[in-house]
């Protein structure tokens, strides 16, 4: 493990500017990552690491993908930023592709994540106003334990995180929590105020955490015949990552509402998106909502290259075979210091044994060993290597793991 007594002085020096200027809102670990391509970066003192954590899911492509940094380029040396109180000329083009893409009528830009559960949020009120007939200020929205879909108050109000939660309220009403993969559950929860039920199909924060078969197709089977909307969190899980453009894909499910981000920016800046059909997010009227830089031409001109690289499946089709690739490598650690993995596509959750020490211990020791992981919720290290890694490079991932276990 790298103790801050054995960092160099500049890596020192410059981790020591960020403890002294920067708000404490992260722990990293102790690398100062300096150039990034592919799946490897490197940090100041010129070390190379594999990066099994693709900024959760944000660099699904890789670090300088050469077409997305092109894309990037050429619209920067045009045009970067009118507000949407204009049209720009790559908007248009950036709304029909992912539209297309989803399935879907009509997409709303925004710029984070959390920002499009907050659009979500905000569109599923409208509708239970707008079209079911829900009386004012009543709506309801089902949503699961265990959950993450952000840190803004409203997000974490229904949050049983207790540090994103914790010191942070009064919270927003209108949510009800029951438990993730009961569908039944869900059923339950569901009356004449409910407005919609917001789930990730696989929750990523809480350590990879995959519902039972089925549970996808029952949700969206009672959100039909209950009258509510199904909305799906797929900003960390869509676009590629677990084998399929969207992990509803997996149940052959579609939900009325798309959350998307994180990799919609190709690693290059921040984009998400609301993806409905027109009678749901047409509910929205001029002067309701909207975002300065939601749609920006260089964040349309990035996101519609990540869509046209999509589109031909390549990606999907490399996650889910280096996938299993990966989920054999694994599994063959149970037993052995892990103590069970769960993996969906180039998507993982690795429990460690506390024998052998905290996710954050052991995350810190693949560091040392040139491997980058971040662990979550005490036990857990989670793996998502961008989705062009090499089988190789992911052998000799597990191997540094087994090494580090077997210290």
């Amino acid at each position: 493990m790298t103790s801050s007594a054995e960092l160099t002085s500049e890596t020192a020096a410059l981790i020591a500017a960020e403890d002294e200027h920067l708000a404490h809102n992260y722990h990293p670990l102790p690398v100062v990552i300096a150039r990034g391509e592919g799946a490897w970066v490197t940090d100041v003192e010129g070390r190379r690491y594999l990066d099994l954590l693709s900024a959760y899911s944000a660099l699904n492509f890789g670090h300088s993908h050469p077409a997305i940094v092109a894309a990037a380029r050429e619209q920067l040396g045009r045009l970067t930023l009118t507000s949407r109180a204009y049209h720009n000329d790559v908007l248009g083009s950036f709304a029909t592709a992912l539209a297309a893409l989803c399935g879907k009528d009509l997409v709303l830009p925004m710029n984070t994540g959390a920002e499009a559960v907050e659009t979500g949020i905000k569109v599923a009120r409208a509708w239970a106003y707008r079209v079911k007939g829900v009386p004012a200020d009543a709506a309801s929205i089902v949503v699961a334990h265990g959950n993450f879909h952000g840190r803004t108050t409203t997000i974490v109000g229904f949050s049983d995180d207790p540090d994103a939660r914790d010191g942070f309220g009064p919270f927003t009403p209108g949510f009800v929590s029951v438990p993730f993969g009961d569908a039944q559950a869900i059923e339950a929860a569901i009356d004449e105020s409910t407005a919609a039920v917001l789930v990730e199909p696989i929750q990523g924060e809480a350590g990879v955490v995959i519902p039972p078969e089925g549970y996808l197709r029952a949700v969206r089977e009672i959100c039909t015949r209950r009258g509510v909307l199904f909305i799906a969190d797929e900003i960390q899980s869509g676009l590629g990552r677990v084998g399929a453009t969207f992990a509803c894909d997996r149940e052959d499910v579609v939900p009325d509402v798309y959350l998307l981000g994180k990799a919609l920016g190709g690693g290059i800046l921040p984009v998400s998106a609301v993806a409905a059909d027109r009678d749901v997010l047409g509910v929205i009227r001029p002067g309701e909502h909207g975002s300065t830089f939601g749609g920006n031409p260089l964040a349309s001109a990035v996101g519609l290259q990540v869509v046209r690289m999509l589109s031909t499946g390549e990606f999907q089709e490399r996650a889910s075979a280096l996938g299993a690739h990966l989920e054999k490598a694994l599994e063959e650690l149970v037993g052995s210091g892990v103590t069970a993995v769960r993996v969906a596509g180039l998507w993982a959750g690795v429990d460690i044994d506390p024998a052998k020490g905290t996710g954050r211990e052991i995350a810190e020791k693949l560091l040392a060993r040139g491997v980058l992981v971040k662990d979550t919720h005490g036990q857990t290290i989670r793996i998502a290597p961008p989705l062009v890694v090499r089988g190789t490079e992911l052998d000799w991932a597990v191997e540094q793991l087994r090494v580090v276990l077997a210290a």
